[in-house]
């Protein structure tokens, strides 16, 4: 009798990431929580990373493989540092990943990433990949197990979907940081409220442009300074509780 057998390397150990890029900062966030379907594997798992000063990549999917790829992005961004005794651009890291990520395409890491930060010209930039390279700037994008809840409030939120404006008045093209910095709370507490696979912590990176000031994020408890670049530009993180159930 004929047997059929598989073999899947992959798993998908759930998660939501987001970004959000405003005209002067960006902010990347991401949930804690890793599962195997309903099985929690660990309370915290980080799944945004510091590239730089000035770039964050959030990853999400199988996470052997998402740590795995942060591993070799940053080895590929200390060469480049030693060769040209810069940081790597963000546009030009989100060209490397594009490049890592298709030369995997037959054998692909399974992991959706979204890179953001600050650009040369000091405006915010998020960049979203799918698992073989393919890439666009936007100003903002969710990934993940909760996707289908997160993006479509982004899309009214950030975007304005589906809203019209005051007679005479028009939407404005950013948000400012601290409207972003809440919106982003509430995308992750409902997300927890509704999804099995998200919850535990909330770490949200925020890339701030030079001579920006702190735009409203003093503010808020709980804020980290993690790094600064002598032209100005400031990275801070902010840690959330999410519910644990």
């Amino acid at each position: 009798m004929a047997q059929q057998r598989q073999f899947n390397p992959y798993s998908n150990n759930g998660g939501t990431i987001l970004a959000i890029a405003g005209s002067t900062f960006s902010v990347i966030a991401g949930d804690t929580r890793q599962t195997e379907g309903y099985n929690i594997q660990t309370r915290y798992a980080p799944k945004v990373f510091r590239l730089t000063d000035k770039a964050v990549l959030a990853t999400n999917g199988f996470a052997a493989d998402g740590n795995q790829f942060v591993k070799k992005v940053r080895q590929r961004l200390e060469w480049y540092r030693h060769a040209h005794s810069k940081e790597m651009p963000i546009r030009a890291i989100a060209r490397l990943i594009q490049t890592m990520l298709y030369g995997r395409r037959f054998f692909p890491y399974y992991v959706y990433n979204i890179l953001g930060g600050i650009e040369e010209d000091g405006s915010g930039a998020v960049y979203s990949f799918d698992p073989v390279g393919s890439y666009e700037r936007e100003t903002c994008r969710a990934a993940g197990a909760a996707q289908s809840l997160v993006q479509p409030f982004l899309d009214n939120q950030i975007y304005f979907k589906n809203q019209t404006p005051p007679p005479g008045q028009s939407f404005p093209a950013h948000l400012p940081l601290p409207t972003v910095l809440e919106l982003v709370i509430d995308s992750f507490t409902s997300a927890t409220e509704r999804h099995i696979e998200v919850g535990d912590g909330l770490e949200m990176y925020i890339v701030l442009a030079r001579d920006s000031g702190l735009q409203g994020l003093d503010g808020f408890q709980g804020v980290t300074e993690m790094g600064a670049t002598p032209e100005g530009e400031k990275l801070f993180v902010l840690r959330r509780n999410l519910k644990r159930d």
